[in-house]
């Protein structure tokens, strides 16, 4: 989790402010893997990319129209500049960070099949793989769900002990390799997508509990486009982590994680008589730790 690179620069696409690569370190390896998005890596772009006379501000607040490289989809960052400046200062809270901060609200606009094609990209809203009923989905994130009982646990436990579960872990890196085929990834033995996730039923109609896997470790909290998956999957109907009252419209779904919650605002909208998620949006806070310069000579690139 703390080994994430953001690769920003103005945009090549007309209706966008800035082009957003986002690039995950293989911790302990010689890997880069760029299939992914980071949500959280996305809050701190908007305020970079003004820092940096990438984006000029435009009031007390200044929305950048983000291009993510990666997936191929579009985000409004809504950043606080009063006076036309970035502030990190504010009341906002969210569970499992440390402290308060100004709001960034993030506008995922079309984020659903953006890796694979498809938000169901298997075709079926449901596989069985294994005997073990996993829904796979594209909505943010390559993810493959999983009903927390049907691996023999609760799917409320502590990360510590879910990681301390070396037969349920072989097991789900079993699924997910099986899952990543397919979902047309090819072999992701070496790939941090599809992310695996366990879950279970939230204490009211609008939560669901989740536990999300990086893919070998449990998050100690939850990954923003994990939750837009799980709350994606939760809104629509047919999947193993379904809500058992569907409706269209906006509905506000709570991805209850291990240090929290996370609140998701869904759109749904119906489309040749099938519901569909048209829009995502959810508050996230960055701060600013450091800044500089490294200059790397020419030959590292050559070598």
């Amino acid at each position: 989790m703390t080994s994430k690179v953001a690769i920003v620069s103005r945009s090549r696409q007309p209706d966008c402010d800035v082009d957003y690569l986002f690039a995950q370190l293989g911790a302990g390896q010689l890997s880069v893997d760029v299939r992914p998005n980071c949500g959280n890596m996305l809050a701190g772009v908007g305020p970079f990319a003004i820092e940096q006379g990438l984006v000029q501000p435009t009031g007390d607040e200044t929305t950048v129209r983000v291009y993510n490289v990666n997936t191929g989809s579009r985000i409004e960052v809504v950043v606080c500049t009063p006076n036309g400046t970035v502030t990190y200062r504010g009341d906002s809270r969210i569970d499992g960070v440390t402290g308060a901060a100004a709001p960034i609200r993030l506008n995922f606009l079309d984020a659903w099949g953006a890796v694979t094609g498809s938000v169901f990209p298997t075709g079926r809203r449901i596989d069985t793989i294994a005997g073990v009923q996993v829904t796979c989905i594209d909505a943010a994130m390559p993810l493959m769900l999983i009903r927390a009982e049907d691996l023999g646990v609760r799917g409320d436990e502590a990360p510590a002990e879910l990681d301390a579960n070396k037969e349920m872990l072989v097991r789900l890196e079993a699924l997910r390799l099986k899952a990543g085929k397919l979902m047309g990834l090819g072999d992701v033995s070496n790939s941090v997508v599809p992310k695996p996730v366990l879950i279970s039923k939230g204490a009211n109609e609008n939560e669901i509990v989740s536990r999300y896997f990086t893919p070998r470790r449990c998050h100690s909290s939850h990954a923003v486009t994990g939750a837009i998956g799980v709350a994606s999957a939760f809104a629509l109907p047919g999947t193993v982590a379904s809500s058992d009252h569907i409706f269209e419209g906006q509905r506000r779904v709570a991805v209850r994680h291990p240090a929290g919650r996370i609140e998701v605002d869904i759109q749904l909208e119906r489309s040749d008589e099938e519901l569909q998620v048209s829009r995502a949006a959810l508050l996230r806070t960055a701060r600013k730790i450091m800044e500089g310069e490294l200059h790397i000579p020419d030959y590292v690139f050559n070598s």
